[in-house]
């Protein structure tokens, strides 16, 4: 793999400002949220339980939670490269630490972009996935966001 993907060095897919945030948002519809969680009272289930309301199809990938088929009234799926059709978004709710593990299965489905939640950082796995032609957001809340531009 080299430096430059589709002729732009990686580092232009990392995304950072507010403007390329708002764009990202606008043209993404369907979300793969991995590490969600069946507790409402939990930022991995509130967040995506927001971005449904604001209009976007999430695909549930829990983690753990091994026993459960169904969250949201949707099914789960066990990996990211499981779900069915083109998935535009995988927002992350993982420690940093365990995000490594689920690399290669995120860059093997190819999503327009990965969205790591607030508090969330891992520059290494970042730039695999941006080498990779992969849109990357770190450190940012997807709830945050979507309020801000008005969803």
């Amino acid at each position: 793999m080299t430096a430059e993907t589709d002729g732009a060095s990686w580092r232009d897919h990392l995304v950072e400002s507010s403007a390329q945030l708002k764009t990202l948002l606008e043209n993404t519809h369907r979300i793969a949220v991995l590490g969600i969680k069946p507790d409402p009272d939990q930022p991995a289930y509130y967040v995506p339980e927001y971005a449904e309301r604001a209009g976007y199809e999430i695909v549930p990938v829990p983690v753990y939670y091994k026993d459960l088929t169904e969250m949201m009234g949707k099914p789960v799926y066990r990996t990211i490269s499981d779900i069915p059709g083109d998935i535009d978004m995988v927002n992350v709710f993982r420690r940093p630490n365990d995000i490594p593990p689920h690399v290669d299965d995120i860059i093997a489905k190819k999503p327009k972009s990965v969205w790591f939640q607030l508090g969330i950082r891992n520059d290494d796995a970042a730039e695999r996935l941006a080498r990779a032609g992969i849109d990357v957001v770190q450190d940012h809340c997807l709830l945050v966001e979507l309020r801000r531009i008005g969803k």
